[in-house]
């Protein structure tokens, strides 16, 4: 693996370079990769943006050996929502549960490694970049869309059902797709799931959040820009074990 030597630098971007690093990789996995699109991606410079990016954090995640990014988080803590007048995922989902309940907010997006570094350590390392920005700011609930690949529900019928009948976010974190959009995830009833199949489907990142104690809202939301189907994780900090915050943690 190209990462099983090399150390990692995880930093905020600061300047102009740092940033367009960020949206070439994007472009390379969301784009080039997954098939996605969008009003603002520039594909003869190979940079995939949005009308979001100048209110959120950037956390990259750089080789030290060959100075490249490899790895980006965006992060948009809830005072800059307030400023931007939204959160990223409001489009998809009805967050009134989360802004009304007081607590420190975080949203997540946009998470990709390059595929070289898939399954090394690079995600390690910016897991715990983000588990340092999260104490820092002292966020209790961190939130966003995770993707599965592909916009067929029927495919996703076992994943999706078995999120929605065993990881169901408890009502005070429930969050609901819009209605306009809401896709129900009761596909399958809980007698005709076969969990082991399902979890294959489940993409690396919601499996991480489901190890950490995340939960998902209900109804997922078909993205067909991105050429995905969409569910909203919620992971509260007070409800994880001890065993989760050592993880989380990075100890």
């Amino acid at each position: 693996m190209p990462d099983a030597g090399p150390s990692f630098t995880v930093k905020l971007a600061e300047t102009e370079d740092e940033l367009r690093a960020a949206h070439r990789l994007r472009y390379d996995v969301f784009v080039r990769e997954l098939g996605g699109g969008g009003e603002m991606v520039d594909h003869e410079a190979g940079l995939e943006r949005d009308k979001f990016d100048p209110y959120f954090d950037h956390m990259l995640a750089i080789d030290n050996v060959t100075g490249e990014t490899i790895g980006v988080y965006r992060l948009l803590p809830g005072e800059r929502a307030v400023e931007l007048g939204q959160f990223y995922s409001e489009d998809e989902y009805d967050l009134t549960v989360l802004k009304q309940s007081g607590r420190k907010l975080l949203e997540l997006g946009r998470s990709c490694l390059h595929p070289d570094y898939r399954g090394g350590t690079a995600m390690y390392h910016l897991w715990n970049g983000l588990a340092a920005y999260v104490n820092e700011r002292e966020i209790e609930v961190l939130f966003g869309v995770a993707s599965f690949h592909g916009t067929n529900v029927q495919e996703l019928a076992q994943p999706l059902s078995m999120l929605h009948h065993n990881h169901l976010a408890p009502p005070d974190l429930r969050v609901r797709a819009q209605p306009d959009v809401f896709q129900s995830m009761n596909l399958v009833a809980p007698g005709d799931l076969d969990r082991r199949a399902a979890m294959v489907q489940v993409p690396a990142l919601i499996k991480a959040y489901l190890r950490l104690g995340g939960f998902v809202g209900e109804g997922a939301f078909i993205d067909h820009a991105f050429n995905t189907t969409d569910v909203c994780l919620i992971l509260d900090t007070a409800r994880m074990n001890e065993r989760q915050k050592r993880i989380y943690g990075g100890a």
